[in-house]
C-alpha cells in the first residue's frame, strides 16, 4: 500500500513539474520590422522580472510566465505593451513585426482588429471583429468614419471628412482592390474585404500617403496576418461565434494553420446571416441577409532573405434586403487572388523590394422580385459583372541621412451589366425592355510613385509624390449615351504630391504639418452609368466621359501628447477642392424609368471647401480602468452654389470607460455617443435636417483561460428610435432607414 502511495506521489509530482516547465518554458523570440524585415536591434524588454535587449539578430530571450504583460521600447519603434495572450501568440509564432515609428508620419487611425494589443495610438477591437461580414461596421466604430446605409445589415459605403466611394482609396495590402458591380453600391470595396483574415486597418487621413494609390481624401488599407514560421511544425487557430437578439444574427468564424519553418499555411471561414431587425419605435426594418466568407493564405519561406504569400479569397451573398433601393441582392460571389513576392538584401542602400500580382472578380444579381410591391407594374433583373487587376512593385533604399520608397503600379478595372424591364401594367404591359448600365466600361491607372523620408535633428520630413496616367472608354456605348457624349474616350495625366514636417516639441509633445495636392479622374459610375438612379434622390444618373479630374488641396496640422499613462491626438483639415464632381438635374435629359422624376448629369463644380477636426484622448485611470474619449467633426461648402455640400456627417462624440480585473480576466466597459443634429444640409440634393440622438451602450467579457473567452453585452441600451443622416430614405418614402434598437448580443472565442 505505501509502495502504491509512493507512486501516486510520483506520478503526482512528475505532472506538477511537467506543468511548471511548460509554464516557464525559455523562448526565444525575433523582432522584425514589418516593412524590411529587418531585425530589430537594441529593443529593451520587461516582463516581470525579466529585462534585458534585443542582440543583432533581433532576438530576445525569456521565460514564458502565465499571466505576465511583456513592455518593450525602441528609440525608432516607440513604447508599446503586449497581454499575456499577445506574448503566448509571440511565442508560438516565434517572431514579432513592429511598424517603425518613420511608417507613422502621416495623419492615421490604425485598428488593430486582432485582440491582445493596447498602443496608445490604435484602437483596439474584440474577437467579435473577426466574425463581422462587412469591414466598414468595423470603420464606423471610431469617430469621423460614417457610412452610407441603403440596407439595414449589409453594404455599408464608408464616408471620411465627406470624402467617399472612389475618392477613397480602398486596398488590401497595399495594392489589391475590388470594384462594385451593383451600380448602387450593394458591394462596396470594403464589403469584400474579409476582417478574419485581417491584422489591422489603416485609415491613412488625407491626399498625403501616395504610395498606395491616389488616396484624395484618404486611404483605407488592409493588412493581413503577418506569416509565422516555425522552429518545429506547428498546428495553431481559433474559432469564434457569436449571437444578435434583435434581428437574429448569427455569426461564427474559424482559422487553423499548419506552419513550419518554411512554410505557413492558413485556412479562414466566417459564415453571418439575419432576419428583419426592431427599430426603437418599434417598427420593423427589412434586413434579411446571408454572407460566408472563405479563404486561404500559403507563405513560403524561399530563402532566409526571401518569402512569398499566395491569398485567395471567396465572398458569396444570398438575399439581402435593401429597403432604400428599387433592387434586392439575390446572388453575389466574388474572388479575389493576390501574390506578394518579398526579398531583403543585407548590404548596400537597397534594403528591401516588394511585387505584388492580384485580379478580383464580381459577379452581381439584382433584381425586384422580393419587393412587396403593390400594384406591381413591372419586374427588374440586373446581372453585372466587374474585374479589378494589377500589380505593383516597390523598393526601399536605406540613404545616409534617410528613406527612399520608389515603385510602379498598375491596375485596369471594367464593369458590364443589362438591366432587364419586364412591364407587367400599363401601355408597355407584355413588353421587355433592355438597358446597358455600365456600357463596358473600363479605367486603367498607371503609376510611378516616390516617397522619402529624412529626419533632420528634432523634425522629421516625409515627401511623397505620384504620377497617374489614367485612360478611359467604353466598348458598348449606347445610342442614348453618345446622343449627348459623342466622344466617349479620355487620357488623363493626374500629378499629385505632398510634403509634411513633424518636429518632437518636447519628450512628450509632438506636432506636424502636412501640405498635399492630390488630382483624380472620375469613376467608372462618374463617367459612364447611363441612366440608372444612383445617387442620394430618385433621378436617374447620366455619366460624363468628358468630366475634368478633380483637385484637393488640403492641410492637415496635428498635434500629439504622449505619456506613459496618457495620449492625446489632435487633426485639424481644411481642403480647398477644385473641378469638384458633383451632379446636376438636366430638365432637356428624359430618363428611361416612367416612375423616376428626371435626370442628374455629372458635372464639375468649380470650387468647393471643406474643413474639421478629429481629436482622441486615452488615460489610465487609477483601480485598473481607462477611458477613452473622441469627437469629429467636418464643414463642407459648395462655394459654386453657395449651399452645404450633400452626404456630410454631423458632429460626433463617443466615451468610453473600461476596466481590467483579475489579472486582466475580466474586462467591462460602458460607452457613450452623442451626435449633433445636422441642420446644414443640401437642398439640391433634397437632403432633410437630421435629429440629434445618444446611445449607451454596455459590455463584458471574461477571460477563462489563455484559450477561452466569453462576451456579452447590450447596444442601445435605452432603446433609442434614430437614424444616420447618411442613411438612405426606404425606397418610396421619405423616412429613412432606421437604426437597430436594444440589442443583446453574446459571444465566445476558442484560440488554440
Amino acid at each position: 500500500m505505501k509502495i502504491q502511495n509512493k507512486f501516486v506521489l510520483l506520478l503526482a509530482a512528475s505532472f506538477m513539474l511537467s506543468v511548471s516547465v511548460y509554464a516557464q518554458s525559455t523562448e526565444t523570440i525575433r523582432f522584425l520590422d514589418e516593412d524590411t524585415y529587418q531585425p530589430i536591434t537594441g529593443l529593451t524588454f520587461e516582463y516581470g522580472q525579466q529585462s534585458g535587449t534585443s542582440d543583432e539578430n533581433g532576438a530576445i530571450t525569456f521565460t514564458l510566465r502565465e499571466g505576465e504583460t511583456m513592455y518593450l521600447s525602441h528609440l525608432g519603434y516607440g513604447r508599446w505593451e503586449l497581454s499575456p495572450v499577445a506574448v503566448q501568440e509571440m511565442a508560438k509564432a516565434g517572431a514579432y513585426y513592429r511598424r517603425s515609428e518613420s511608417q507613422q508620419l502621416y495623419p492615421v487611425t490604425v485598428i488593430a482588429v486582432r485582440p491582445g494589443q493596447q498602443p496608445a495610438d490604435e484602437v483596439d477591437l474584440g474577437y467579435q471583429d473577426y466574425m463581422q461580414h462587412d469591414a466598414a461596421a468595423i470603420l464606423s466604430q471610431t469617430a469621423g468614419m460614417s457610412s452610407i446605409q441603403k440596407a439595414g445589415n449589409y453594404g455599408f459605403d464608408p464616408v471620411l471628412r465627406g470624402f467617399k466611394y472612389d475618392q477613397l482609396n480602398v486596398v488590401l495590402n497595399g495594392a489589391q482592390s475590388a470594384t462594385a458591380a451593383c451600380p448602387n453600391r450593394m458591394d462596396p470595396p470594403t464589403s469584400q474585404m474579409a476582417p478574419n483574415m485581417m491584422d489591422r486597418i489603416e485609415v491613412l487621413k488625407g491626399p498625403h500617403a501616395l504610395r498606395y494609390g491616389t488616396g484624395f481624401g484618404a486611404t483605407i488599407n488592409f493588412v493581413p496576418t503577418n506569416l509565422r514560421f516555425t522552429e518545429e511544425a506547428d498546428i495553431y487557430g481559433r474559432f469564434s461565434s457569436g449571437y444578435e437578439g434583435n434581428g437574429e444574427v448569427l455569426r461564427g468564424e474559424s482559422q487553423v494553420g499548419f506552419s513550419g519553418k518554411r512554410y505557413d499555411l492558413g485556412l479562414f471561414a466566417a459564415w453571418s446571416q439575419g432576419n428583419d431587425y426592431t427599430a426603437g419605435d418599434g417598427s420593423t426594418v427589412q434586413a434579411d441577409f446571408r454572407r460566408g466568407s472563405f479563404g486561404a493564405n500559403l507563405g513560403l519561406k524561399l530563402a532566409d532573405n526571401q518569402q512569398l504569400r499566395i491569398s485567395s479569397l471567396y465572398n458569396i451573398a444570398r438575399d439581402a434586403d435593401f429597403p432604400a433601393l428599387p433592387m434586392d441582392l439575390r446572388e453575389d460571389d466574388t474572388w479575389m487572388f493576390n501574390a506578394r513576392h518579398d526579398i531583403r538584401f543585407e548590404d548596400g542602400a537597397l534594403q528591401s523590394w516588394n511585387t505584388t500580382v492580384f485580379g478580383s472578380f464580381v459577379d452581381h444579381l439584382m433584381d425586384n422580385l422580393l419587393k412587396p410591391l403593390d400594384p406591381r407594374m413591372l419586374n427588374a433583373e440586373t446581372a453585372a459583372t466587374t474585374y479589378n487587376y494589377g500589380g505593383r512593385t516597390e523598393g526601399l533604399w536605406q540613404l545616409k541621412n534617410g528613406r527612399l520608397y520608389t515603385g510602379a503600379d498598375l491596375r485596369v478595372e471594367g464593369a458590364s451589366g443589362i438591366r432587364v424591364r419586364e412591364f407587367l401594367m400599363g401601355p408597355n404591359a407584355g413588353r421587355t425592355f433592355e438597358d446597358d448600365a455600365w456600357q463596358d466600361g473600363q479605367i486603367a491607372k498607371a503609376g510611378l510613385f516616390g516617397e522619402y523620408q529624412q529626419r533632420l535633428g528634432a523634425y522629421q520630413l516625409v515627401l511623397s509624390t505620384r504620377l497617374e496616367l489614367n485612360t478611359a472608354s467604353v466598348e458598348e456605348a449606347s445610342p442614348e449615351f453618345t446622343e449627348v457624349y459623342t466622344d466617349t474616350e479620355t487620357t488623363q495625366f493626374n500629378p499629385s504630391f505632398s510634403l509634411g514636417v513633424s518636429r518632437q516639441i518636447s519628450g512628450e509633445a509632438k506636432m506636424g504639418l502636412f501640405l498635399g495636392r492630390a488630382q483624380r479622374s472620375g469613376s467608372l459610375t462618374e463617367r459612364f452609368i447611363n441612366y440608372f438612379p444612383v445617387g442620394i434622390d430618385p433621378f436617374e444618373m447620366l455619366g460624363n466621359p468628358q468630366l475634368s479630374p478633380e483637385v484637393n488641396y488640403q492641410a492637415d496640422l496635428t498635434f500629439e501628447w504622449r505619456t506613459e499613462a496618457t495620449a492625446l491626438e489632435v487633426d485639424v483639415f481644411a481642403g480647398y477642392l477644385q473641378d469638384y464632381i458633383s451632379s446636376v438635374i438636366d430638365p432637356t435629359l428624359s430618363p428611361r424609368l416612367p416612375m423616376s422624376p428626371g435626370v442628374r448629369q455629372f458635372i464639375n463644380i468649380e470650387e468647393a471647401f471643406k474643413t474639421g477636426f478629429e481629436a482622441n484622448w486615452t488615460q489610465q485611470l487609477v483601480a485598473g480602468l481607462q477611458h477613452q474619449m473622441s469627437i469629429a467633426y467636418t464643414y463642407a461648402q459648395d462655394m459654386e452654389r453657395d449651399e452645404p455640400l450633400p452626404e456630410i456627417a454631423p458632429l460626433d462624440f463617443r466615451y468610453a470607460l473600461q476596466g481590467a480585473y483579475f489579472g486582466e480576466k475580466l474586462h467591462p466597459e460602458v460607452s457613450f455617443r452623442y451626435v449633433l443634429e445636422q441642420n446644414r444640409i443640401s437642398t439640391e440634393f433634397g437632403e432633410t435636417v437630421t435629429p440629434a440622438f445618444s446611445l449607451i451602450d454596455l459590455k463584458l467579457a471574461y477571460q477563462f483561460t489563455e484559450a477561452f473567452r466569453l462576451s456579452a453585452g447590450v447596444n442601445n441600451l435605452l432603446d433609442e428610435a434614430y437614424y444616420e443622416h447618411l442613411n438612405r430614405s426606404v425606397r418610396g418614402t421619405n423616412v429613412p432607414i432606421l437604426a437597430r434598437g436594444r440589442n443583446i448580443y453574446a459571444s465566445l472565442n476558442i484560440v488554440f
